[in-house]
């Protein structure tokens, strides 16, 4: 890592200075002239010096993450913390999301094994009480590979720690069981785990993948950590009752008649559930009637750390801020009959944390050399440090800088220069005669006179001046900050869901032959003696359909608009036919345009770009986030299409927020480094100025001109930017339709950039395709497209899809609860707290004023502004333009947010009445905010006392899923993908669309895309298997009716005995040994992965015979069949009319027998026909199958 510069920092005097007070038994020390640049290495030097933890105390969350991260790259091993505040609301929640709770559960726990740590905390988490710190520690079960566990005892305890029982664990503080197997998701781990069990001896743990939910790698042991902070035990939970109904009974009769009324309402429900033993998710609010002791953080560590307080009079003035708007809010809160009185119990003051800290060792950090209220300092040491001043992308001033501070004998480093970066500052400092040499790494000791340039990732530099040591990050050089890693824990990892296609009763199904129809679920069904799953279908009027389970690839899951109901198709009748009829012949029409304009493009010559340049690589490092895979993927397919002599015409979709704009500007950077113009066009004005500002700041260091034509600018501007344009002094020009004016002229536009193509008018989009003819062209799309419609268009369309989200991004804290004045309050004063922005999002035009005047009576000091679709467009602009510029601190509007606006400052979402608006919408909302380095809140609230609808109702317990990665954000998804392929494929294609559903729609184009190349239609693969035994999968294996559709859907298409092995072995690691039934269905996917592999048509059992039917053509013929007979004596006969047909003599075999007998029988004809004669290719199978 950095030990040979911390070696330097540590023997700082400042450092040296404290820790012989330390040594020396000094309770307090201060240190001033500390810059904030210089706090990371101060403090890492620090901590290398000593052999115990620090606890770092800072004002406000933001700059605890910040220095967290930073400390995290400094140093080694699993050490660096944050431990954050979690979002305290007196009252109950009704479902929240756990991330920020599985980061403070992984500090608790790690404090438990009293290892050394170097914790960082904001004041208002250290503030928050805690239950006592040996109900935790207490709680916490190690579990060893081939130890007993008394099997009821465990899955109670499971419980008690605060699990929730789910079918599947998709999510962190889930788990599951199934027969002998227990999934769990410890809030400390990125993965969830899988124990299995014989009996109650514990036989494996392993590690397992929540979205495709196999195991991926084996523990000896593990540890079952809390799932929550709070923990219930019988005894505890009693007392906790009695206080609380001793609270209640106190406080009623001295309020009002409505507020006692709406107390009982709210207490009675909530006691009751208390005393049945069900708690529910959220308790923090009740921790004052668990834990009459007050305990926090403090109390959690083995050995006393050193406490290092950063500015105690911030963090006391930050405190002080947030508990008076806190206890003003419980008060109002106590007097409505909301809550309780000891509910806003839950935080320490600022005077007792400073009481508790000083028992130990405390060093405060300050700019001046003023003591603290409240301190006590025995000695005051100055820093000796200042900022490094930043150079701006001017590399000239920073080489006379560090030519200075080598000429004075300072030693010099530059953090964060890596790779090419590295070579590129190596080669310029040489031309500059300053001595440069590249470090891979600072273990060893640095030297001076020299300027060190090594890899990492600081976000700021700073100068040590009494100790002659400078170090550089890239803020100083380009302005820029790298994103730097996150301390210990990183956010899971974001991953593209898999297609939502999970059936569920009451849901619509497209069958291929027989129409729409609404699945209602599996039932077990006795035919002949045999018993098999089928699944029940009704359609139009009293038509039914059973449909057998091994049948299910027939149907597909209707897709189409959220809300949309489909008309049901009624069996025997033509309707169906004539509907896809109808879709087919305008498929066709939409193939042929494709490609006809496909055809065109690859015959007209456009422009060659060049490979990158190493200022393109520059340019490229300048970007301060880790890009993604698809992300990357994207930008090597624009730059390969941008090299070749052919007009590019790429489509690049992805979510608000996943990098589109990086790609497009890259692609720009190299048709400007050609001397090509860019041209970008957006279809608002505002976001003409968001791009203008955005593309300006990241071309700033590269001498690019960006400008931007809109009507915010003066005509006298417009026609100096058009000038510059036609004479090429404007490199990058962005704006509106107003780029499509007869009066713009370019010098030599090399590259045109679309985003969201389909918000601009007819006469816009005939410009546009005008353009696309010799030069390039990207469009960008903020909807995703689905894959089946991707895999579709591909060879007609040229499409990027970046399905990631960023890594480590913060995840949104998502609440779901009633609506409440007070927490609406405290929501907004906190985010202006912290100089961001709030989105309060009311979806109902006519009485919006009146809900904004109600906010700004709540928070008289907020800026609010009004935004919704019914403003004039140049209203509504302006409206949203002063939002983007921070003119306003609320922004009250209608679900219009949704759409494509990225305004990293808005880091609150309140939606008011949530179960009103959609699934998607609320997906969409919510990705408005966490798009910058800050915890970013989402509320979703709903009435209490209203009405709800039954589909509203299901909505909003889809919306609780939304605080884990449930299937409510896989319905939300699916319908936002239908969404995108409306945008894509126009307004008549999307009624067709509805027509069929959409998997059918995408199936039928590209049969018509195929049908117009001249290639041959797919062929019909389904292989009849009609044999007599009991195959099916029994609740007692799988008890869910979801999970068992799951595994049909994905048995029924396999295609090869590979998939269905496969299959087999997941089945066994999730599920455990199959019964016999399960053994016989597996056994028949696999009959019918061989019999198409090796050409059998079908495959059917009656009157003690096997009759395998070939299909005409089939390679099995003389003296293959003889070696095929002579394998099995007595059992096989042949016939040859009217095509090969195997005929499988049965008797004296039971119904595995038969299964294995005709497996054996098709295994061998695959080694025969694929010329291997006796040496066949070999699969092994599962144990438990064989």
């Amino acid at each position: 890592m950095h030990k040979g510069l911390l070696a330097l920092v540590a023997r700082s005097s400042s450092v040296q200075t404290v820790c012989q007070g330390i040594s020396g038994g000094v309770k307090e020390q201060q240190v001033y002239e500390l810059a904030e640049s210089a706090y990371p290495l101060w403090m890492a030097g620090l901590y290398t010096s000593l052999n115990r933890s620090l606890l770092v105390v800072t004002a406000g969350s933001g700059e605890a993450r910040q220095l967290a991260g930073d400390l995290g790259t400094l140093v080694s091993g699993d050490e660096v913390y944050y431990f954050p505040p979690k979002e305290v609301f007196p009252g109950e929640v009704l479902a929240y999301s756990r991330d920020l709770e599985a980061q403070r559960m992984e500090v608790l726990v790690k404090l438990a094994k009293a290892r050394r740590l170097l914790i960082v905390a904001p004041v208002e988490a250290l503030a928050q009480r805690l239950p006592e710190p040996g109900s935790l520690h207490g709680a916490v079960i190690t579990l060893r590979v081939g130890e007993s566990y008394p099997w009821n005892d465990l899955l109670a305890r499971v419980q008690q720690l605060g699990y929730a029982r789910m079918e599947v664990v998709e999510g962190p503080g889930q788990f599951a069981v199934r027969g002998g197997l227990l999934d769990f998701f410890p809030l400390n781990l990125d993965k969830p785990l899988r124990l299995e069990f014989f009996g109650d001896e514990l036989t494996s743990i392993r590690y397992f993948d929540p979205v495709t939910q196999r195991s991926q790698g084996e523990l000896t042991q593990a540890e079952l950590v809390p799932a929550r902070e709070l923990l219930v035990y019988p005894e505890a939970l009693a007392l906790a009752l009695d206080r609380i109904k001793k609270e209640w009974h106190e406080l009623q009769p001295r309020l009002g008649k409505k507020e006692a009324k709406a107390l009982e309402e709210r207490w009675g429900e909530r006691v009751s559930r208390l005393e049945a033993g069900f708690p529910g998710d959220a308790l923090d609010d009740l921790l004052a009637y668990f834990s009459q002791q007050e305990y926090s953080l403090f109390e959690y560590f083995d050995h006393t750390p050193l406490l290092v307080w950063i500015d105690p009079a911030r963090t006391e003035n930050s405190l002080q801020q947030h508990l008076v708007h806190f206890h003003q809010m419980c008060a109002e809160m106590v007097a409505q009959g909301r809550i309780l009185p000891s509910q806003a119990s839950l935080y320490l003051d600022h005077g007792e944390l400073l009481a508790r800290g000083s028992r130990g060792q405390v060093v405060y950090l300050t700019q001046l050399p003023r003591r603290a209220a409240g301190t006590q300092p025995r000695q005051m040491i100055r820093g000796g440090t200042c900022p490094v001043p930043p150079a701006h992308g001017n590399l000239q001033l920073l080489a006379e800088n560090i030519r200075h501070w080598l000429g004075q004998g300072y030693r010099v480093v530059y953090l964060g220069a890596a790779g090419q970066r590295g070579r590129s500052l190596k080669e310029f400092f040489t031309e500059e005669g300053i001595p440069a040499s590249l470090c891979n790494d600072l273990e060893a000791a640095v030297p001076a006179g020299t300027l060190i340039l090594a890899p990492g990732s600081l976000s700021q530099g700073c100068e040590f001046t009494t100790d002659r040591l400078v170090v550089l990050t890239n803020y100083e050089t380009m302005g820029s900050r790298r994103r730097t890693r996150q301390a210990a824990r990183t956010f899971r990892t974001g991953t593209a869901l898999r297609s939502y296609q999970e059936l569920e009763a009451g849901d619509y199904v497209v069958h291929a032959h027989h129409g729409i129809g609404q699945y209602l679920g599996l039932e077990k069904l006795e035919v002949d003696g045999v018993q098999k799953d089928y699944l029940f279908i009704q359609y139009a009027g009293q038509d039914k359909l059973y449909l057998p389970s091994e049948q299910v690839g027939l149907i597909q899951k209707y897709a189409g608009a959220e809300g949309h109901i489909p008309r049901l198709s009624r069996l025997g009748s033509q309707d169906w036919a004539r509907v896809k009829s109808r879709v087919k012949e305008s498929v066709r029409d939409l193939a042929q345009e494709l490609l006809q304009l496909f055809a065109v493009r690859e015959t007209v010559a456009g422009t060659s770009f060049g490979s990158d340049t190493p200022w393109q690589r520059e340019f490229e490092d300048a970007f301060p986030y880790e890009e993604t895979r698809d992300q990357l993927r994207a930008i090597a397919e624009v730059k390969a299409d941008m090299a070749r002599p052919k007009p590019m015409d790429r489509l690049l979709c992805g979510d608000v927020g996943y990098g589109k704009t990086e790609v497009a500007m890259r692609a720009a950077f190299k048709a400007v480094q050609e001397g090509r113009q860019v041209a970008v066009l957006v279809p608002t004005t505002v976001l003409a100025q968001q791009h203008y500002h955005t593309f300006r700041e990241r071309f700033s260091p590269f001498a690019v001109r960006v400008e931007v034509l809109s009507r915010f600018r003066s005509a006298r501007e417009q026609e100096e930017v058009l000038q510059g344009v036609a004479r090429g002094q404007v490199d990058i020009i962005i704006g509106t339709h107003r780029l499509l004016s007869d009066d713009v002229a370019f010098h030599n536009l090399g590259l045109l950039v679309i985003d969201e193509e389909q918000k601009f008018g007819v006469v816009h989009k005939e410009k546009i395709k005008k353009w696309r003819a010799n030069v390039d062209v990207l469009t960008l799309s903020a909807t995703p497209i689905p894959r089946t419609l991707h895999m579709a268009l591909m060879g007609v369309r040229d499409m990027s899809v970046i399905e990631t989200p960023p890594e480590n991004r913060y995840p949104v804290q998502t609440y779901v609860m009633e609506f409440n004045p007070q927490m609406v309050q405290e929501a907004i004063r906190r985010e202006m707290a912290r100089q961001g922005q709030v989105y309060f999002v009311h979806n109902r035009v006519m009485d919006i004023d009146q809900v904004a005047y109600q906010l700004q009576q709540l928070v008289p000091e907020a800026r609010i502004g009004i935004a919704h679709g019914q403003l004039r467009e140049e209203v509504l602009e302006q409206v949203m333009l002063d939002f983007v510029e921070g003119q306003y601190d609320v922004l009250v509007c209608s679900s219009i947010v949704e759409n494509g606006l990225d305004i990293p400052n808005v880091n609150t979402l309140i939606v008011n009445e949530a179960d009103n608006l959609g699934l998607a919408q609320l997906y969409q909302l919510r990705g408005r905010v966490g798009r910058s380095n800050r915890m970013a809140y989402a509320y979703f609230t709903y009435r209490r006392d209203k009405v709800i609808s039954p589909l509203a109702e299901k909505r909003l317990s889809a919306i609780r899923e939304f605080t884990t990665l449930g299937s409510g954000v896989k319905i939300a998804l699916r319908d936002l993908e239908l969404r995108g392929a409306g945008n894509l494929l126009g307004a008549e294609q999307h009624g067709h669309m509805l027509a069929v559903g959409f998997d059918m729609y995408c199936q039928l184009l590209q049969e018509a895309i195929q049908e117009l190349k001249g290639q041959p239609p797919p062929k019909e693969e389904t292989v009849p298997i009609d044999i007599n035994v009991n195959a099916y999968i029994s609740d007692a294996y799988i008890p869910s009716p979801g999970l068992k559709m799951e595994v049909y859907q994905r048995l029924a298409p396999a295609k090869s005995l590979e998939e269905v092995v496969d299959l087999e072995v997941e089945l066994i690691d999730r599920f455990g040994p199959p019964p016999a039934e399960v053994k016989n269905l597996l056994s028949v996917g696999r009959i019918k992965a061989l019999a198409r592999e090796v050409e059998v048509a079908a495959v059917r059992h009656k009157s003690g015979e096997v009759k395998m039917d070939f299909h005409s053509g089939a390679s099995l013929r003389g003296e293959k069949l003889m070696l095929l007979a002579r394998d099995f004596p007595r059992r096989l006969a042949f016939s040859a009319a009217g095509g090969l047909t195997i005929r499988l003599r049965t008797t004296g075999l039971n119904s595995e027998e038969i299964l294995a007998m005709i497996e054996k029988v098709l295994d061998r004809v695959r080694e025969l026909t694929s010329g291997a004669g006796g040496e066949g290719q070999e699969i092994t199978l599962p144990l438990a199958t064989q």
